[in-house]
């Protein structure tokens, strides 16, 4: 179990992976989480760090999926739209449903997609379990959905200790 909670890889946030880095890893898609990984937790507001690096992305030709656990259509929409990638809503993460249903939106096979997000429990047990690249990312911010507050005290039982990117540099590593 221990093992389906590693990361392969792990950036402080988003915006620190490097394009170049997809392309190394032969990734053409992402299954990338929304809140805390993208934008704050309930916040429909994009940094413009954010949107160029999807800008980067997009013109690489890699293809994106926001998948979330979260229940309104209307926010998940909302920041999808905005960055003009496709996105799955009430994703109920972990279950492989959600990953393989963002995988078949991207049309393509799992080993081109790498999974990112800020959670071990959700998002890189989730892609781990389907054999697709998992990237971890630190929480954008402390303020969280409650139960997403109760992970994180399991997430410091297995020895992963959270803090949150702010404005500290990127520096990729390989777990």
């Amino acid at each position: 179990m221990i093992g389906l909670l590693r990361p392969e890889f792990q950036y402080d946030s988003l915006t620190d992976i490097p394009v170049e880095f997809f392309l190394l890893q032969g990734i053409k898609g992402l299954l990338l989480d929304l809140d805390n990984t993208i934008a704050p937790w309930n916040d429909k507001s994009l940094t413009r760090e954010v949107m160029d690096w999807f800008e980067k992305i997009k013109a690489a030709g890699i293809k994106a999926c926001i998948v979330s656990n979260n229940r309104l259509p209307d926010r998940v929409s909302a920041v999808a739209d905005i960055l003009e990638i496709f996105y799955v809503y009430k994703a109920a993460k972990p279950r492989k449903k959600a990953f393989l249903k963002g995988v078949n939106t991207l049309g393509m096979s799992s080993e081109e997609i790498a999974v990112i997000g800020d959670q071990l429990f959700t998002d890189i047990f989730g892609g781990n379990r389907l054999g697709i690249k998992t990237i971890l990312v630190l929480p954008i911010d402390e303020k969280e959905f409650t139960g997403t507050k109760v992970l994180r005290l399991m997430e410091r039982a297995v020895g992963r200790k959270v803090r949150f990117s702010g404005k500290q540099s990127g520096v990729r590593k390989k777990v």
